[in-house]
Order: C-alpha cells, then structure tokens, then sequence
C-alpha cells in the first residue's frame, strides 16, 4: 500500500509530542514508517516565580501542529485526513495540573522545570526511602499542601501534560506506566502505583481534612498495548477544527517523553537504554535489578511495558548552544549574510569537533534553569574562562557542546562505577545529534561508552509515541513490546555506533573534573540578585 493509499484507507497512525519547544506531529505506514509531519513552535512563561503554559496555548498549539500535519499530507499526497488507525498523545513528563469537578485548572499548569518543592521532595523521599525528585507531580502536590495553598481541597483530577490532553480527547482519566512513574513510584509487581506509598502519603495528609484521597484524583494507569478510549466528536473537534477527522479512532495510553524515546530507540529490553539530549536531557537505562539504594540524582521510573529504569535526568541542555547560534546568526545578518540555521549549527558543531580535549580550559555552564543534579535552584548561563586558556571558536564550542552533557556524565558515572550497571547498547537522539558524529563522540567521550545513533534520531519522541499506538493495533496478541519493536520497527538495526578514543575520554574527564569545581562559581551567580 502507498503512503496515499494508507492515509486515504484510514490505516495511517499519529503520534504527537508536546515538548519543551516544539509540538510536534509523525504519521506513519503500516510498517511503522515516517510518511508526514507537522509541528509548532512554542515556548514556556516565567509567572510569579513559576515556569508555564497556557491552557489556551497547549491548545492553539495542539491545533496548528495539527494543521501544520495536514497541509503536509495534502502537498505531498493531495489528500485529506479523515480517519486514522490509532493516535498516541506523549509530553515532557512530570509537572502539576490540578482540576476541579467543573475541568477547570484550578492553578497555572506547573511544569518539570520548576525547582520550588524542595522541602515536600525531601519529606516524601524519607517517608517512602525512595528518590522522589523536585518535578515529579507528587512532589508538586505535596508542596502545595505544605504552602497552605487553598486550591488543593478543590482537586478532582491531578495530571499530567499528555495525561491531560488524553482525557480532553477521550473522557478517559488514565496515563500510560512511564508517565505514572513521573507522577508517584511505580511497583513493578502489580504494574500499578506502589500501594504502600500511596497509604502513607494519604495518613500523612489525613489530618488536613481534604475530600479526596490519592487514589481519587490520579489517573488509571495502564501498559502499552491496553485500550485507552477512542477519540470522541470533542476531542475530534478539539484536534481537528477544520471538521475532517472523525470520530472513534482507537488510542493508545498517553505517555511520558522518556517512554516515547524508549521506544524510538528500541530500547525497553534490560541492559539497553538511551540517552535524550533536546532542552532537557536525560538517559534511560534498563535494569536487570534493583541498585543497591536510592540515590538523589537518580530517578526509577519504567518503560512503557512497566520494566523498572534508572533514569539521569537534567534540566538543561541545549538551550544555551541555540542562544549562543542565536548570535552568530544576528553577526552574520549584520555582516549583510543570508543565515540558513541548518548548516549554522552543522558548522559550529563541526567547528567544536576540532578543538582541544580539554576545551583548552574553558568551561560552559549552560544553566536555564536550576539543576538538581549539581544541588542549584537557579540558572545562571555562563562561560568561564582565565586569561591564559586557549580562546577560539573552536574551543568555544567546545566547551558548549561538553557543558550541554557535564550534568549527565556527572548523574550517570554513579551507575556505572558505583552500582556497575551492564548496558549492551546506548542510543542517542534529539537534535544534539543532528550533526552526523560530533554529539556521538562527544557524549561517548563523557560516559566511556559506545553510542549508537539511528537514522530516525532525528524522528525522536513523536515516532516512539507512533510506535506505541501502533503496538496497540498491529502487534500480535502475546507480542511483547520488545519484540514487536525488535521484529516489526527495527528489524536488527542498530544504527551506527561510535566509540570515543581513549584520548577523547581523557579530554573529557579534565574538562568535567575542572567543571565541578568551577560549581562554586555557578553558585555564587546564583547568590547574586
């Protein structure tokens, strides 16, 4: 069947993601192959403190990268969307989006960046013996409680981002396993939230009086490959303005953005994992057993099938390279040059490849936000650097390309060293591995390790969340989803692999030693009002 035929057929599958900075839409064939895509580009408010999104921008969002998705379908295939096989709805995970009995939000939707439930994060992490970290939603509610916000006796239903969209398109109030292990620790027996944590967070909060209890406002959680509800003519409506998409098309539990990079990456099997290098960036590795203790820099969460992982998450990554592209970009438009962004960042990634090991001792703090990882509340993007390090462009980058992975290298080395975690296969991808090979070698630099990238790297997180819905309606019946992805999606590739030189290792090693001593400095920037 041609790609025109399959979306004329109904047999097409959509996957969206809403990330940090872009929405972003994948149609795929039945054999699980990209045929359109559409996206949006959109960006976070800092309110009163607090790091947002609008309702009305995750829905004007939604419906231009939906629209952005047709029009491509239409210039390639002159054809229109008017059913669909399955849809599949992923986010950034994490976050706080409390509503009342009404679906109103009953305060501005909180996302993963915020870092202002400190106190709640380490009470819950006691009461449990359990890592639970700043954005996680638990954290978020129990702050809230603790803060005496007066919103929190009103709560009817607690979500997540995708969680939230589902269940507008659906009337479902339920998330897949990866995004519910963002939410509150997942036991790995019963595939369900750990019943244990939930009755002690619910006598914790028993004397305030509140009208519900945890059970009460989180959604259901499901697997991957579990029925989720069908679009409704709302949620049609609420997709698709235009009118052309129809009704009761099946769809598969929403999932996290870690879950959706599991499944791009075929890496939901222990001993795989993958590493995620966008806005954000974290690495997923899945076990083959628990680690020895909980660790703060270290989430468990699961794969989309509910398989127990380490995940190393940081709140920063790239944001810094693109400002600093930024301004190469406004030089070059004052030079009088015409600016193509592709082979701008091609060229200064390729630029950073040739220079030293060590950055010639500069060093780039590329912090947005804070970074629980390093123990910092705040951002303070920077570079450091003394009169006598080797200043050039190539260093420079450098230096950029390093600090976008030093946070990773320093959460993941307690894996590797402390706990020997095996891995048998890492694979890259988001845009930091756009430039063929120099993200690669950088990040294989920074762990020791051997880093596949695929070509669908580029695809990310809106292709894995495709493939999810696509496990609900063209695997077999006792097909686990490891298999289905290994079969049916990737069918033994392995993408190309590389694997830093010992040189390369050791030039990275100086940078991050010279890195983590120079925290103090990023500290003292954020001492400074």
């Amino acid at each position: 069947m041609t790609a025109k035929e399959t979306i004329e057929k109904g047999k097409a599958i959509l996957g969206i993601e809403f990330g940090s900075t872009r929405i972003k839409a994948v149609l795929i064939d039945g054999e699980n192959r990209p045929i359109a895509q559409g996206s949006h580009t959109w960006e976070n408010q800092l309110e009163n403190g607090l790091w947002t999104y609008s309702i009305k921008a995750i829905w004007a969002g939604l419906q231009d990268c939906y629209a952005s998705l047709r029009a491509d379908v239409k210039k390639q295939y002159g054809v229109e969307i008017e059913r669909l096989a399955a849809i599949g709805i992923s986010a950034m995970m994490h976050g706080y989006m409390a509503f009342d009995k009404d679906e109103q939000i009953l305060v501005p939707f909180r996302t993963w960046r915020n870092t202002n439930t400190g106190k709640a994060a380490a009470k819950l992490s006691d009461l449990f013996n359990f890592n639970i970290p700043l954005r996680w939603s638990i954290s978020h509610l129990y702050e809230c409680i603790l803060d005496g916000e007066s919103h929190v006796k009103d709560i009817d239903y607690l979500a997540t981002l995708d969680a939230y969209i589902h269940w507008q398109l659906t009337g479902q109030r339920v998330t897949g396993i990866g995004d519910a292990s963002g939410m509150l620790p997942i036991d790995p027996d019963t595939k369900d939230y750990d019943e244990n944590m939930v009755k002690k967070f619910d006598a914790l909060i028993a004397p305030k009086g509140y009208p519900w209890k945890l059970r009460d406002i989180l959604p259901k959680v499901l697997v991957a490959g579990q029925e989720a509800g069908t679009l409704t003519a709302k949620g049609a409506k609420l997709l698709d303005p235009s009118g052309h998409l129809k009704a009761g098309i099946p769809m598969c539990p929403p999932e996290g953005d870690a879950g959706t990079g599991m499944a791009a990456t075929n890496a939901v099997r222990p001993r795989t994992g993958n590493v995620s290098c966008g806005t954000s960036s974290f690495s997923m590795i899945v076990l083959e057993k628990n680690l020895s203790k909980p660790y703060k820099s270290i989430d468990i969460v699961t794969t989309p099938d509910g398989a127990p992982v380490a995940m190393v998450h940081c709140n920063n990554c790239t944001s810094d390279i693109n400002a600093w592209v930024e301004i190469f970009k406004e030089f070059l438009e004052a030079m009088g040059q015409q600016v193509d962004m592709g082979q701008l960042f091609t060229t200064l990634f390729q630029v950073g490849a040739k220079g030293d090991g060590d950055c010639g001792g500069l060093m780039a703090y590329n912090y947005f936000s804070g970074e629980p990882v390093t123990g910092l509340s705040e951002g303070r993007p920077m570079i450091v650097r003394s009169p006598n390090d080797k200043f050039s462009l190539a260093n420079f980058m450098r230096a950029n390309l390093y600090g976008a992975v030093a946070v990773l290298k320093i959460g993941n080395d307690i894996l590797f060293k402390d706990e020997q975690v095996a891995v048998d296969r890492l694979t890259g991808h988001g845009g930091y591995f756009t430039t063929p090979e120099v993200g690669q070698r950088i990040l294989s630099a920074a762990l020791g390790l051997p880093i596949s990238v695929m070509k669908t790297a580029g695809e990310g997180g809106p292709w894995g969340m495709a493939l999810l819905a696509s496990y609900l309606v063209n695997s077999d019946k006792h097909e686990s989803l490891a298999d289905f992805l290994e079969t049916k999606v990737f069918a033994g590739n392995k993408g190309s692999e590389i694997m830093a030189t010992p040189d390369e290792i050791d030039g990275f090693n100086t940078y991050i030693e010279n890195y983590k001593r120079g925290l103090q400095i990023e500290q003292a920037a954020v001492d400074f009002k």
